[in-house]
């Protein structure tokens, strides 16, 4: 028996719509994850780029446990000397929720070179609404354990 090995002739690719106001940010960041490197795919291999397409909505009512809101903080640095910015996780909700959840899941993906074209992939809306009707994306559900 030979393994299967997938070309990438063969790339199917799904649209998924998530929720983010309904699971905490770090399980959603996992799924999302596992949806754009094709993880969840019985087909799944390695060195080719079979995920799907992701859909965040709701991004602005993303959920934290604990006192992450007002303890976590963003940082970024400029380059010169005493330019590092740092912005609290509720700052950064107020002003590009897209933001907290595009670099929870850009953590969460290996660092390689399939890791830029699997974040293109996401797309984040800040409230309900979004602009990929068109694509009749799947709904994924809260996992119940």
């Amino acid at each position: 028996m030979k393994t299967y090995s997938k070309k990438a002739s063969e790339i199917d690719r799904k649209w998924w719509l998530v929720d983010a106001s309904t699971m905490p940010l770090g399980k959603l960041a996992v799924l999302i994850a596992d949806k754009l490197s094709g993880k969840s795919k019985v087909t799944y291999t390695p060195h080719i780029d079979d995920g799907d397409y992701v859909v965040v909505i709701n991004a602005k009512d993303v959920q934290v446990t604990g006192n992450k809101m007002t303890k976590k903080m963003y940082y970024r640095h400029s380059g010169y000397p005493g330019n590092l910015k740092e912005l609290k996780l509720e700052e950064v909700i107020e002003k590009d929720p897209s933001r907290v959840i595009t670099q929870a899941v850009k953590g969460m993906l290996p660092k390689n070179k399939l890791t830029a074209p699997r974040l293109t992939r996401l797309r984040v809306f800040a409230g309900a609404e979004h602009s990929h009707t068109a694509q009749n994306p799947e709904l994924i559900q809260k996992e119940e354990k």
